[in-house]
């Protein structure tokens, strides 16, 4: 067998948590039509540490935002458990965003009026299989801050806590949107160490978009969008820790 034959038969003994099919994504801009993607066809896997590699305007965030049942494709098919959450009902899909799926954004999104604990509780009052909130505030290592409020926190703090919330709902999928990017470079080594410690910890699947190639080196797989394609897809055999990256 050769060595290709036998990473394809290893990919497909893997279990498939979502499958992405012929995706295109089309937007009007007044008389201006804008081809977002134009036929992205990928799978994930349970437990995988998934990084996309785009430049802005490649389509990565829209991809994520159409994984997380923000936005509906075009054209195409995303099956998530033997089922296309493009063509369910506008309630199954809550549900889909509410319990399979956590998303964490670049620039945090915290409820200013609630306290971090707050913040986390909200969420985790959205699942049956809600993680304990105590423990979550031990594991970003601000279990002394939970009483305080966003304002009264830096932008790292914010971050942790804005993880802990997604984690809260312990989805099937952890979905993060430039989750460094208003960060520091110690402080992006301690998030990312955060999300690989749930990835393994939990046996939970991670998607990462980001422009930052560096972080491309702690994942599985890294797929890299281009023009709103599928430019290629890197396996790393040896992924690195979070300490060890660099850009």
């Amino acid at each position: 067998m050769s060595e290709n034959q036998n990473k394809n038969q290893q990919e497909n003994q893997k279990d498939v948590v979502l499958s992405i099919q012929g995706v295109t994504k089309e937007y009007k801009m007044g008389e201006v039509t804008v081809q977002a993607l134009r036929g992205v066809d990928f799978s994930i896997y349970q437990g995988e540490f998934l990084v996309i590699l785009g430049p802005s305007g490649s389509g990565k965030s829209t991809i994520l935002n159409i994984i997380g049942g923000i936005d509906q494709p075009s054209e195409g098919h995303i099956i998530y458990k033997n089922k296309d959450i493009s063509k369910i009902r506008e309630k199954e899909l809550t549900r889909y965003r509410r319990a399979s799926v956590g998303f964490v954004f670049q620039f945090y999104n915290l409820i200013p009026n609630l306290t971090a604990k707050e913040n986390i509780l909200l969420a985790s009052e959205l699942s049956p299989s809600a993680l304990s909130v105590s423990e979550l505030l031990e594991t970003i290592g601000l279990a002394d801050r939970g009483d305080h409020f966003p304002s009264q926190m830096s932008g790292g703090q914010q971050q942790r806590v804005a993880i802990a919330r997604a984690v809260a709902k312990n989805p099937e999928i952890l979905l993060c949107d430039e989750p460094t990017g208003a960060l520091d470079f110690s402080t992006g080594i301690q998030v990312l160490k955060i999300l690989k410690d749930f990835n393994t910890e939990r046996n939970k699947t991670v998607v990462i978009i980001t422009h930052n190639a560096g972080i491309g080196g702690m994942a599985d797989r890294v797929l890299y969008i281009k023009d709103g394609l599928i430019d290629r897809v890197v396996v790393n055999e040896t992924p690195v820790s979070p300490e060890e990256v660099r850009w």
